[in-house]
């Protein structure tokens, strides 16, 4: 009988578990067709921004390979995550000094290197330190 209660309370939990992660899906939905209503020209500008981020992801994904972020490590560990998020941490300190100075001198001396570039790959940084991070940055 202790079986049965436990089982019903496994089944139950699951089920409330399930109602609770469609009730917040829907008012997820919900917020997000209300910011479009809101402001459509925001929410464009902002999926197209991503579309942008993702294509010079994948450019440069295409280029450099995994390995440039795992650092010769498998990313299978501790370690070797920990490694990748530091080398991750010292290039978005590159950007982010890099930004600064555009903007302090107002000049670009990089050909083909925009401040919107600039805000696209620290971006993207965040994004693969995500990717890191959930165990995702491997075939």
């Amino acid at each position: 009988m202790g079986d049965t209660i436990s089982k019903y309370y496994e089944i139950s939990s699951k089920m409330n578990s399930k109602k609770i992660q469609d009730i917040v899906q829907d008012e997820t939905n919900q917020i997000i067709v209300l910011f479009e209503e809101e402001y459509p020209e925001l929410a464009e500008e902002f999926q197209n921004i991503q579309e942008e981020m993702y294509e010079m992801f994948a450019r440069k994904h295409m280029d450099y390979g995994l390995n440039n972020i795992a650092l010769g490590g498998n990313l299978t560990n501790q370690e070797d995550k920990k490694f990748s998020l530091t080398g991750l941490c010292i290039r978005l300190t590159d950007k982010i000094s890099r930004l600064k100075n555009l903007l302090i001198n107002g000049k670009n001396f990089v050909e083909g290197e925009s401040m919107e570039d600039t805000f696209i790959d620290i971006a993207n940084y965040g994004i693969i330190g995500l990717l890191v991070g959930r165990d995702k940055w491997k075939k």
